[in-house]
């Protein structure tokens, strides 16, 4: 059974600025494939894919260095939301409903972003429920920060 935690982050003013940093690289990363996704269909009339999209997700990483900071599995986490926008989209289109083609991000529409959690030495995970009682959250980009948790 999977278990989804919310945490309310308080960060110090360098840490406002490095996830501010971070949600702008997750919103140029849903824009840049959602492009790619529409280009695609326009031009060749062909599907582009999750798969596809991160297989191209590594070379991406070394040539953009806003992206190679960011967690490489926080990156496919944006990548499988944009494919589950899709999914949606043509689940709506076949049951005759109001489709809602997936729309590109603004600045400032980004708010969320998936981090996975990550194995201790200890076998307990971060991000559980064994860090919301020390009060504090880490983050790979931003470091440790103050947190309460809104489960």
């Amino acid at each position: 059974m999977r278990k989804a935690f919310k945490y309310r982050c308080y960060p110090t003013r360098l840490q406002e600025a490095a996830l501010a940093a971070l949600l702008e690289t997750h919103r140029h990363l849903y824009n840049r494939a959602l492009a790619e996704r529409k280009g695609a269909y326009e031009q060749e009339r062909r599907t582009v894919r999750y798969g596809e999209q991160s297989g191209h997700l590594k070379e991406d990483r070394k040539t953009n260095p806003y992206l190679g900071q960011t967690n490489f599995s926080s990156c496919q986490a944006t990548l499988r939301r944009l494919d589950r926008a899709f999914t949606a989209f043509f689940r709506r289109l076949k049951a005759g409903e109001k489709p809602g083609y997936p729309r590109f991000r603004g600045y400032g529409c980004s708010t969320v972003w998936s981090s996975p959690s990550t194995e201790t030495a200890a076998g307990s995970s971060r991000g559980g429920p064994s860090s919301s009682t020390s009060g504090r959250s880490s983050s790979s980009c931003i470091g440790q920060s103050r947190a309460r948790s809104r489960r």
